[in-house]
């Protein structure tokens, strides 16, 4: 909560919009103060930031539902084919 204290803040616009729509970065009080420090590096520092989120925390579906459902009718189709052939060479 901040409460009488102005603060600048950096709004970035989402590289994946599917997971957030703007970063809202807090720049701290002295962070332009520093030497040699400039607005378009802690404007490009928060850009990768914000990439860098998009980028590591896309979540990937499980592998048991990235793999087609054909995939699945298949294997059964040949489970119960080989189970029929198992029973009928010991059965016959």
């Amino acid at each position: 909560m901040v409460k009488g204290i102005s603060r600048r803040v950096i709004v970035v616009d989402s590289p994946d919009p599917q997971l957030f729509e703007q970063a809202i970065f807090i720049l701290r009080n002295d962070a332009l103060a520093k030497e040699g420090v400039t607005p378009q590096q802690v404007l490009g520092e928060a850009c990768r930031i914000a990439r860098g989120y998009a980028d590591g925390r896309a979540e990937r579906p499980p592998l048991w539902r990235r793999i087609p459902r054909w995939c699945y009718i298949a294997a059964g189709a040949l489970a119960a084919v080989a189970l029929w052939l198992t029973l009928a060479l010991l059965l016959g």
